[in-house]
């Protein structure tokens, strides 16, 4: 361990680290409930149409910078699109879970308080979700865009029409991105590593991925990353607390700490 790091289960951190079973129920549960409201706002697939030309055009009218700029650097090589089709469909789920067992092993209140940001993030989404049904650009010709996964593979797509697994109209917010990006602040956050700023890169290469496949806009990542900081506003974030700060102070090397009466 970096010796500027906090320690894993300093103090009263480890008494608050809840029940095993509970959590495990609490976040399948969740999930389940998630995975069912995404079901519920499959079939909207005109209006999901219609949402995304707005989006389309209200990007362009904002003279944001347009999404092929990036897809355009994935299609230089056919590994390159496959990669970024590989992070797109094996990293979102796997990287956030292992996120929060290392916080719940190591970072018990961290836990509690990103479980309860990740929960209120992806509620908020699915309601956007059920009210706001919205087509990828890869869907939509009018963006002239590549579907990487279609063409490159691997895809976790089937066609819209007969996909029963996912509901392809939910773009809006990105999970994707929103997931990514607290991952890569509960990281920061949790930790003292002077590297730990490097999780960033987390969520800049996600972004990357996600518009550069065509499966999102801009502005889905835009509002995603809105919606976590008024979660994380809101989120009352872990202090260290006397006792962990004390325990830390021993993990320092000796070297490192100052020789008493060395003033003198």
């Amino acid at each position: 361990m970096n010796a500027r790091e906090e320690p894993a289960t300093a103090g009263p951190d480890a008494s608050a680290r809840p029940p095993l079973v509970r959590e495990l129920l609490l976040v399948a549960g969740l999930f389940l409930v998630y995975k069912l409201g995404r079901q519920l706002a499959a079939g909207h697939g005109g209006e999901a149409y219609r949402n995304g030309l707005g989006v389309w055009r209200l990007e362009r009218s904002l003279q944001l910078p347009g999404e092929g700029a990036v897809q355009s650097l994935l299609l230089h090589g056919e590994g390159l699109a496959h990669a970024a089709n590989v992070y797109y469909a094996a990293v979102h789920f796997p990287a956030t879970a292992a996120f929060l067992v290392w916080l719940y092993v190591r970072r018990p209140l961290h836990y509690v308080w990103a479980r309860r940001v990740l929960a209120a993030v992806t509620a908020a989404a699915l309601v956007l979700h059920l009210t706001f049904p919205l087509a990828p650009p890869r869907m939509l010709s009018a963006t002239g865009l590549v579907d990487t996964a279609r063409v490159y593979g691997p895809s976790v797509y089937g066609p819209p029409e007969t996909d029963g697994l996912s509901n392809q109209f939910a773009a809006m917010p990105s999970l994707h991105f929103g997931w990514a990006l607290m991952v890569a602040v509960g990281l920061i956050v949790a930790t003292r590593t002077r590297w730990r700023w490097l999780w960033l890169l987390h969520p800049l290469l996600t972004l990357l991925v996600i518009v550069g496949t065509a499966n999102h806009f801009w502005l889905d990542a835009w509002v995603a990353a809105a919606l976590l900081g008024l979660a994380l506003t809101v989120a009352r974030r872990p202090r260290r607390t006397a006792a962990a700060g004390r325990i830390a102070a021993r993990h320092v090397p000796a070297k490192d700490r100052p020789l008493v009466g060395a003033d003198r």
